[in-house]
């Protein structure tokens, strides 16, 4: 299996549909999955819009790509990504790309690159960004998880009780408040949980506590714990209701395994 240092990552941003401000946290973001070798940024650099782009562009590095507007209210920036993204593709100078971009337009582009078996993440805004998007993409992360507090700091006032779903969760959604989506407002889907636990529980009825992100992601590409106020995995599961043990398994105390609480 590949080593996630060895992955080489092209970022590729809209500079129409993303913030300047937060270009430091994308980069870190997308460097998470590789060494980021390629940083582009595509838009009309004589718009003064675009203004707050320059610093940044010297400051990271990044290459700006100049592409004028083809008409009133109309642009290219989405044709140039495109166009490049395909060409470093087929060069096979890289093993992942990360899209920075709110923009659905770039679906197919996803869809594209994924046909060749190759990573692609998104970034962009969650009330911005198509659903369609986000699902194209491997990994998609929402920039209102890059511009707020990364800590356990959970605003007890944001939690709601949410409705009685299943009769696994029925007696838990009782005793305790599940932890919300801080971008819909809307508790976490234990079902989701739940179906992450049965993709990767084992002949023992153990699941790898580090696959469960990873498992979460297969079924929701925006999965994310910083959505829910936690920083890791480990910390969002604690805040679930009475729903796994925590167990070590093989005496080895640095590795973290789940199994389901008996609900006799």
């Amino acid at each position: 299996m590949k080593n996630i240092n060895e992955n080489k990552i092209a970022v590729l941003i809209d500079a129409d549909n993303a913030q300047a401000k937060l270009i430091k946290n994308i980069l870190a973001e997308a460097g998470k999955h590789g060494k980021v070798t390629i940083r582009r940024i595509y838009g009309n650099w004589t718009d003064t819009n675009l203004g707050s782009w320059k610093k940044q562009i010297n400051t990271h590095s990044i290459k700006p790509v100049q592409k004028f507007s083809l008409g009133k209210g109309k642009n290219s920036t989405d044709t140039a990504l495109i166009i490049d993204a395909m060409d470093i593709l087929h060069s096979k100078k890289v093993t992942g790309f990360c899209i920075v971009s709110s923009d659905s337009d770039y679906t197919g582009l996803a869809q594209r690159i994924q046909d060749e078996g190759i990573f692609v993440m998104g970034i962009g805004e969650a009330n911005n960004t198509a659903e369609a998007f986000v699902n194209a993409c491997e990994v998609f992360v929402f920039t209102e998880n890059l511009s707020g507090d990364s800590n356990e700091n959970i605003d007890k006032q944001s939690k709601i009780k949410p409705a009685k779903t299943t009769k696994q969760t029925e007696k838990q959604a009782d005793k305790t408040d599940l932890p919300i989506n801080k971008i819909t407002n809307a508790p976490i889907d234990i079902n989701n949980i739940l179906k992450a636990f049965d993709m990767v529980v084992d002949d023992n009825s153990l699941a790898y506590m580090g696959e469960m992100a990873t498992a979460l992601r297969k079924l929701d590409p925006s999965f994310d714990c910083r959505t829910y106020g936690s920083v890791t995995m480990t910390n969002l599961l604690k805040r679930l209701p009475d729903l796994f043990e925590r167990v070590y398994k093989y005496n080895d105390t640095s590795t973290l395994y789940l199994k389901l609480k008996d609900r006799n």
